[in-house]
């Protein structure tokens, strides 16, 4: 006979945390998963099952005139909510996708008063890092560049940074999501350099943001690993995590031109251009 499961925790909080690859979002999981009331973990394939799901109950689906706005968002939310419901241990649940922040007015129809964190980084210090992971694997290529062997640096950027790419779709979604109506209150604005400088400082602002009550982390042992997804992409490292937070000098290994082209791309660092008051950390 098998056992009852669990019964659901009703006052389980969701949170998002989106933004750049190679700037942080792995690392700030890792961390937050030390706290035993939360789960936090690497992208997950839910902001992609909800947008097949949005798709299907629009237009798209000759019947889904029959779907109201309100059976819309019960059912989205529902998703989530289910998706994570097997396991009940935790009070707060991190899901994290480079798409949250292209869809924040979505997140806050299901989730009123959401909390997004897109962390960021110097978009030449992006292109760098995936670059260096690149030249790690001479023998092999990834699934990243659609498994083509015929690329250069440049073409590899381009490639990267284009609307629809891995860097460029995501840098447009925080832009987006900066300057949108829903960014005031609901976003922050992580920034790699904070968080691998001083992490208690920038973990600490995450909580006050969160309204979550602290917990002492140890950031000189922190554990995770994604091997298998690395793999699977053809891109070893991508998810890897040092066991102590540290700011590592790089020398850079793009083009002086190429990684000068986007040196300046940071538009979260110009107090300017906050016209939502954010909270930058």
């Amino acid at each position: 006979m098998s056992a009852t499961p669990d019964a659901p925790n009703t006052q389980r909080r969701f949170h998002f945390i989106s933004g750049l690859p190679r700037a942080g979002t792995t690392l700030l999981a890792a961390i937050l998963n030390q706290n035993p009331r939360f789960r936090a973990g690497m992208t997950s394939p839910l902001a992609d099952i909800m947008g097949v799901v949005v798709a299907e109950a629009s237009s798209k689906n000759d019947f889904a005139f029959d779907v109201t706005d309100e059976q819309r968002v019960a059912l989205l939310r529902g998703l989530v909510e289910n998706f994570y419901s097997v396991d009940t241990r935790a009070d707060a649940v991190f899901d994290m996708s480079r798409l949250w922040c292209s869809r924040m007015g979505l997140l806050n129809a299901l989730f009123p008063g959401v909390k997004v964190i897109a962390c960021v980084r110097q978009l030449a210090w992006v292109l760098d890092s995936m670059e260096r992971l690149v030249l790690k694997q001479p023998v092999s290529v990834s699934k990243v560049f659609r498994y083509d062997t015929n690329t250069t640096v440049y073409s590899r950027v381009e490639a990267l940074t284009d609307p629809r790419g891995m860097v460029g779709f995501a840098y447009q979604a925080t832009k987006e999501a900066f300057y949108g109506e829903h960014a005031r209150d609901h976003l922050l604005l992580l920034t790699y350099e904070s968080l691998v400088r001083d992490p208690e400082t920038a973990t600490r602002a995450v909580y006050r943001f969160l309204g979550e009550p602290w917990f002492e982390h140890d950031f000189d042992h922190i554990a995770y690993s994604a091997d298998e997804f690395d793999a699977r992409v053809g891109m070893p490292g991508l998810h890897a995590v040092r066991a102590k937070v540290e700011a590592v000098e790089r020398t850079p290994v793009l083009p002086r031109e190429v990684f000068g082209r986007f040196a300046n791309e940071a538009f979260w660092a110009d107090t300017k251009n906050n016209v939502n008051q954010v909270t930058i950390v």
